[in-house]
Order: structure tokens, then C-alpha cells, then sequence
């Protein structure tokens, strides 16, 4: 396989349209653009060789989201990262899940829904070194029991691919007036709300690079401060990748804390960030 240096990111925020039913989507695109704007400038692997952002529109359709999910797949590169940003609905089964596509109804939700299965066989099939998926996502009723099931038939197997490493949020929806102080992915105290600002603000004391595992704390402590309640409350899924997830990160307070009190213009200031990191990182 012929490798690339830079980082495939495609963002995928679903808006599940006006149905009742699927208003865990309403914020879906307002999440894809917090991650597309903080994720390129933060990734340390991609070094000064830079990251190609995939945004497809929000209310596009599942061929449309696969179709470009593919060509970034098929593009070499150091990592291939994936962000699902929306609402999941599982199959009349329980045992597969699917993101709700704008112009889906009630019965016909999961069929035109992008597929998780389609989304993790493209990446584990792609031209990638790496590859990271990251999931902001809620799910109804039906949906998280599926996700809760255990075994080889349930759903909740597909949050635990060996070869496609999870980091994210999964919380639970109910549609009515209860869904209305729900966390919704995308908007205020969700996954992509609070690991946008974790980037943005960088972590105080910790290296210049860090991984998932070393930002979960930060993100988890940002998503106890966002709306609708503390990260591990009930009815929420917290998902951490392993070694196989080590993506590493560019700690914006590490750089801030070497120059800070330098009287130095803000064009040279940008400069030095975006050199900071080494083209060639070390091996996680």
C-alpha cells in the first residue's frame, strides 16, 4: 500500500430534517463545523504536510455521504479520520445501525440512513496508515437498547471494531419535550462542542503532543461544564480508542506557555505555531 503524508478528514454532520422523531439531528451541522474548523489545525501527525477536509453538505443524502467517505478513503495517507455527527437509528432487528440522512421518515429512517457498517468496511478498506472515527451522536429508545444488547447479534458489537478505533459520545434521546433538555450532538456540552474547546484552549502542564487518551479527561471535564448535565450521567456512552487510536494532537498551551512574554507581532506568532510541530512526528 502506498503511503501518504498528510490526514483525510472527513466530517459528517446528518440533519435528520424536520420529523419529530429525529430532532437529536438539529444541531448535527453546527457540530460538523466546530470539528472541521478545530481538527485541521490541531493534528500534529499531518506535521506542515496539512489535512484535507471532506464537508459534505447536512442535508445531503447516504450515497452522497458514502460517495465522499470513498474518495477520501482511497486517497494515501497517514490517517484517515472520520467524524458521524448526528442522530443513529438501528434496523427493525436491532442489530445494525445507520446515521438518519435528511429526508428520512419515521419508517423509512434506517434504509436511508448511512450505514455504520458502510462507514467502518470503507475505512478498514481504505489506502490510510491510521484511521480514527469519532462519533457525536444520540439515539432513541429502540436504538439504545439495541446498542446495549451484548453479544454477536447486537448492535453495541459495532462500537468495538478492532481495526477502526472509537472516540466520541452516545447519548440517549427521547423525542417531546423531554428531548428538548437533552445534550444534542453539536450544540452546547456535546462530544464536538467540547473537544473543539479543549483544542482551542489547549491542556496547561502537558506535553506539546498529546493522544485521545490524554484529552479525555480535559473533554470529559468540558462536557460536565455543557449543557444538560455531567458526562458519565445516565443514558450517556463514553467511547475512549486504545493504543490503535493515537492520534496525536497539537497542545495549543504548551506552545502559548513558550512564548509567552515574547514581545512578538501576531503575523510572527503565527508563524511559529504553525512550524511547531516537526514534519516528521514521533512514533506514538
Amino acid at each position: 500500500m502506498r503511503m501518504g503524508g498528510g490526514i483525510e478528514l472527513v466530517v459528517i454532520g446528518a440533519d435528520g430534517g424536520p420529523e419529530r422523531a429525529h430532532g437529536g439531528s438539529a444541531r448535527a451541522a453546527e457540530g460538523a463545523g466546530l470539528l472541521a474548523d478545530a481538527l485541521p489545525g490541531s493534528c500534529f501527525d499531518a506535521g506542515t504536510r496539512g489535512c484535507r477536509v471532506t464537508l459534505p453538505p447536512p442535508d445531503a443524502d447516504a450515497n452522497a455521504m458514502l460517495t465522499a467517505l470513498r474518495a477520501a478513503a482511497q486517497r494515501p495517507s497517514r490517517w484517515l479520520v472520520v467524524c458521524l455527527i448526528g442522530q443513529l437509528v438501528a434496523d427493525p432487528r436491532g442489530r445494525r445501525l445507520a446515521l438518519v440522512a435528511g429526508g428520512s421518515t419515521s419508517d423509512n429512517a434506517y434504509r436511508r440512513g448511512l450505514a455504520w457498517d458502510w462507514v467502518v468496511s470503507t475505512m478498514v478498506h481504505g489506502e490510510a496508515e491510521g484511521t480514527l472515527l469519532l462519533v457525536d451522536a444520540v439515539a432513541d429508545r429502540e436504538t439504545w437498547a439495541a446498542l446495549e444488547h451484548g453479544g454477536e447479534d447486537g448492535a453495541g458489537e459495532l462500537l468495538a471494531h478492532s481495526r477502526v478505533p472509537l472516540w466520541g459520545r452516545v447519548g440517549r434521546f427521547t423525542a417531546g419535550r423531554r428531548g428538548r433538555d437533552a445534550v444534542l450532538p453539536g450544540g452546547e456540552g456535546s462530544f464536538a462542542w467540547a473537544l473543539a474547546r479543549v483544542l482551542e484552549n489547549g491542556v496547561p502542564g502537558a506535553p506539546a503532543a498529546l493522544g485521545p487518551a490524554e484529552l479525555q479527561p480535559v473533554v470529559e471535564a468540558e462536557l460536565g461544564r455543557g449543557a444538560g448535565g455531567g458526562a458519565g450521567a445516565g443514558g450517556v456512552r463514553l467511547l475512549v480508542p486504545g493504543q490503535h487510536g493515537r492520534l496525536l494532537m497539537r497542545n495549543r498551551a504548551a506552545v502559548r506557555g513558550v512564548l509567552a512574554g515574547l514581545s512578538l507581532s501576531e503575523e510572527l506568532l503565527a508563524v511559529l505555531w504553525r512550524e511547531s510541530a516537526p514534519t516528521d512526528p514521533p512514533s506514538a
